[in-house]
């Protein structure tokens, strides 16, 4: 088994999968051994159920899925000799939005956020795996080209999400609103409304990321 089928393997076992393979740039800062990352992102929906049991969600602490990625992915790098890198904890931070866009499976969407090729724009990194070989080729197409319709453009009732910017105030005072309870119990309607993605992610845990971007 190769090293990046083993990788692979480890993280479909801990509810992950490669969402990418990106080439390394020099000015990424990265030891110069390294010539690509694997891209790992939540396997949905079967994702949340099988992490949100772990001890980091239960413990009381802060940022239990930062640490839960730091424990799985870090313990996943010693396993198969590698370096693991994460989306959190800088500055100074990794450049995960260009690695995301240089896999060739990952796009700026017609309202600013990333969409991927399968987890459309509910994709998210946990992490990454640094590989001293290089990346192949990727050549999937953006999916927003031959999307006749782009129901993102007008899925925000706040209007906070445009190609122009993310409104971040507007969103928040939507989500404080009656209204906005639905978004915040069942994710973002922008997000939900590409149809790439759509019901891959479960109401619980977009319920958990709103809690952790908009608390009460």
């Amino acid at each position: 088994m190769t090293l990046t089928a083993t990788i692979q393997t480890l993280a479909a076992q801990n509810g992950l999968m490669v969402a990418g393979h990106a080439p390394v740039l020099p000015e990424d800062g990265l030891h110069t051994s390294i010539r690509s990352v694997l891209m790992l992102a939540p396997n949905e929906p079967s994702f949340w159920p099988q992490i949100s049991t772990e001890a980091e969600f239960w413990d009381g602490q802060p940022d239990p899925l930062d640490r839960w990625s730091r424990r799985v992915i870090g313990k996943l790098a010693c396993d198969t000799g590698t370096k693991a890198y994460f989306p959190f904890g800088g500055p100074p931070f990794q450049p995960f939005i260009s690695w995301a866009t240089r896999s060739g499976r990952a796009w700026p969407s017609p309202v600013g956020l990333l969409v991927h090729d399968t987890a459309g724009l509910f994709i998210s990194y946990r992490g990454a795996i640094g590989l001293t070989t290089e990346a192949p080729p990727a050549l999937e197409p953006a999916p927003c080209v031959t999307c006749p319709d782009q129901p993102c453009r007008t899925a925000c009732p706040a209007g906070a999400l445009t190609l122009a910017g993310y409104v971040v105030p507007s969103c928040k005072s939507w989500l404080d609103t009656t209204a906005g309870s639905t978004c915040r119990t069942g994710g973002c309607l922008v997000r939900r409304a590409c149809p790439v993605g759509a019901s891959r992610r479960m109401p619980a845990q977009s319920a958990f990321h709103m809690e952790a971007f908009a608390p009460r």
